[in-house]
């Protein structure tokens, strides 16, 4: 268990996070969300111990072990199992046995074992990260952005492992299928605060939105009664015998907390400008072959036509020529065999991976912009980068100070300036947040021409694609359904993960219960259903202390409100009394000033009663108020 207290973590004037307080409990998977740049890699680098918070601290249990597996894959040994063995504790480096089994559980055959690292593909790469992490014997794994590398039967391999852990997990994922799949509780950072909540991303955000909307109107209300405050002082603040209420509402109103406007959260917003076309087929693939070696096809015989607003997503393992077809679609490779036809009036936007390579590090936002079309000037180019949340001075940051997510913005925005009827993007997500991964969905969704997309984000699967081409068991073929159709109908062949039946239980996840024992699980589940039976409770006991305050001081405050009016209405007839008495002594109307006289008298005499009756009820109010206040701060 870890538990977290007040911590602090500014960069100069940037705060990242004040105060932040919340804990992480036996067996749960945390999935950490948050804009980029607002500290996620940063709170990852505090708990392992690379950075120190600037306040507060990090209480854990004795010999409370961390396992942390990075973004950035680094291998520096000549074989696998030597690279898994740097992850031993120092007291246990010889002991060459325990990465073998860890290795065999995630998948390694003993020949795979000799082999160098950097032969493996992404996926065995990742898997590579997590057994180096694993032979520590860690009590929670730290896995930042685990997926950028994984194709999606990695991405299954991985949620599978995970949810079979035993311990504790904390996660940072632009994915959020991913996230949702693996997390018992978010913990977000929001504003330089977190907050825990127990669920996916989906009830963290619906949570924030409602908070944000509560927060906003109390603000409006607080502003409106401090305005009555201060009218109420200013109106009564000559009455001496109002003087104990004038200052009561003087310090009631130096108390008030007075709540700032939130600032607008920026999102990423943009669309893809658009060339029209008016022809139902836009291009066509046909007998497509590629190889590299000029003797084994990458895939061979490949056929499809694109049609006018196609959304086809391009999906399979790593390394089987998803990114290569991208590049035969744009021209940048030429066919082995085979033909990619195109209407004279397609123009095309490309997104490739490697692209974010050919960014000029010396370059700022806004050059980058402004130099990727001849036709853009300088103000479409500052319009663009402020899309991209590059506004005021941060269009002026150099390329080479940019985050893997700033960049992938700054290529957005190149994609951007010149108008598309086709798109071809490889991997668009990849280091984006996930409020950029939901507009950049939008924009995709509400562009008018087609998209030829390869990603592994099976939610931008699911909620785009339309057409598949699949590439799988060394061909490429197109599948003419949505992606949910496609697991349905045919899924995916894993055969190539030969132990995905056992996952971590044949040799991680064994290695942790035998350390462990099987009924850590079950105590966690035992230990937080207590927990989550008061919070209801206690939510309970609030909602009626709240019903009770509302029933108890409506009375009082409509009695105040109308005592308020008859002031009002009483001092009207006052000041009109007088005027009259004034007019009926300089036009000698005598007869009238007796009658007038009593009148004024009556007046102000109810107009004092009044005031004491405003005191006495509004002494009342207040008391009653602090009672209930006392009693829901007690529930805190």
């Amino acid at each position: 268990m870890l538990s977290f207290d007040n911590i602090s973590k500014s960069f100069g004037s940037q705060t990242l996070f004040d105060g932040a307080s919340f804990k992480i409990n036996r067996g749960e998977r945390i999935g950490l969300v948050g804009r980029n740049g607002h500290g996620k890699t940063t709170l990852f680098k505090i708990i392992s111990g690379d950075q120190r918070p600037d306040d507060g601290a990090i209480s854990r249990p004795k010999n409370y072990r961390i396992g942390h597996v990075r973004q950035h894959m680094d291998f520096t040994e000549k074989t696998v199992l030597k690279e898994c063995m740097t992850g031993l504790p120092e007291a246990e480096k010889e002991m060459s046995w325990k990465a073998e089994k860890i290795l065999s559980g995630l998948g390694f055959s003993p020949r795979d074992m000799d082999r160098s690292p950097h032969e493996f593909s992404g996926g065995f790469q990742v898997r590579m990260n997590l057994a180096k992490a694993i032979v520590s014997d860690p009590d929670i794994l730290l896995l930042d952005e685990p997926t950028n590398y994984l194709d999606i039967t990695s991405i299954r391999w991985t949620i599978r492992f995970l949810r079979a852990w035993p311990r504790e997990v904390m996660l940072i994922t632009h994915d959020r299928s991913f996230m949702d799949q693996i997390a018992t509780h978010i913990v977000g950072i929001h504003r330089a605060k977190m907050r825990k909540i127990q669920g996916d991303t989906g009830k963290y955000y619906a949570r924030l939105a409602e908070d944000e909307e509560v927060y906003e109107n109390t603000r409006v209300n607080d502003e409106k009664r401090r305005k009555e405050i201060e009218l109420f002082i200013t109106r009564f603040r000559a009455k001496a015998r109002l003087a104990g209420m004038v200052q009561s509402r003087v310090k009631s109103l130096n108390k008030m907390e007075k709540k700032s406007k939130l600032e607008t959260v920026k999102n990423l917003e943009f669309k893809f400008l658009e060339k029209p076309f008016n022809g139902k087929q836009m291009g066509a693939v046909a007998g497509l072959s590629f190889s590299y070696d000029s003797q084994t096809p990458l895939f061979s015989d490949l056929n499809f036509a694109i049609g006018a607003r196609d959304r086809i997503g391009v999906i399979g393992p790593n390394g089987k020529g998803k990114t290569t077809l991208i590049k035969l679609l744009a021209g940048t490779l030429d066919p082995f065999e085979g033909t990619v036809a195109f209407h004279r009036v397609v123009k095309t936007g490309i997104f490739e991976q490697t692209n974010i390579q050919r960014l000029v590090d010396s370059r700022t936002v806004e050059e980058e912009i402004l130099y990727s079309e001849a036709e853009v000037d300088r103000r479409l180019a500052r319009d663009i980068c402020g899309a991209m949340m590059f506004s005021g001075d941060a269009a002026l940051k150099k390329i080479e100070v940019l985050s893997g997510g700033e960049k992938s913005r700054v290529m957005l925005g190149k994609l951007l300036v010149a108008p598309a009827n086709l798109l071809l993007l490889d991997e668009p997500t990849n280091h984006l947040d996930m409020e950029s991964c939901d507009s950049l969905l939008g924009a995709i969704d509400h562009f008018d021409g087609s998209v030829i997309m390869v990603t592994h984000n099976e939610m931008f699967l699911n909620a785009l694609a339309t057409r598949l081409i699949v590439f799988q068991n060394n061909k490429a073929s197109v599948f003419e359904g949505t992606y949910s159709e496609f697991l349905e109908k045919n899924g995916w062949d894993e055969t190539d993960d030969p132990k995905k039946q056992h996952g971590p239980s044949s040799g991680a996840a064994q290695n942790s219960e035998e350390n462990n024992g099987p009924e850590k699980t079950d105590k966690t589940e035992q230990t937080n259903k207590p927990e989550k039976t008061n919070k209801k409770a206690m939510r309970r006991l609030r909602s009626e202390i709240i019903a009770e305050k509302s029933k108890t001081l409506k009375p009082i405050q409509n009695r105040l409100d109308a005592i308020e009016r008859e002031i009002e209405k009483k001092e009207d007839r006052l000041n009109e009394l007088n005027e009259i008495i004034i007019q009926a002594y300089s036009e000698n109307q005598g007869g009238k000033t007796g009658a007038l006289s009593k009148e004024i008298h009556d007046c102000q005499t109810s107009i004092d009663g009044l005031y004491d009756d405003l005191e006495t009820v509004s002494d009342a109010l207040e008391e009653k108020q602090t009672l209930f206040d006392r009693r829901l701060d007690a529930l805190d």
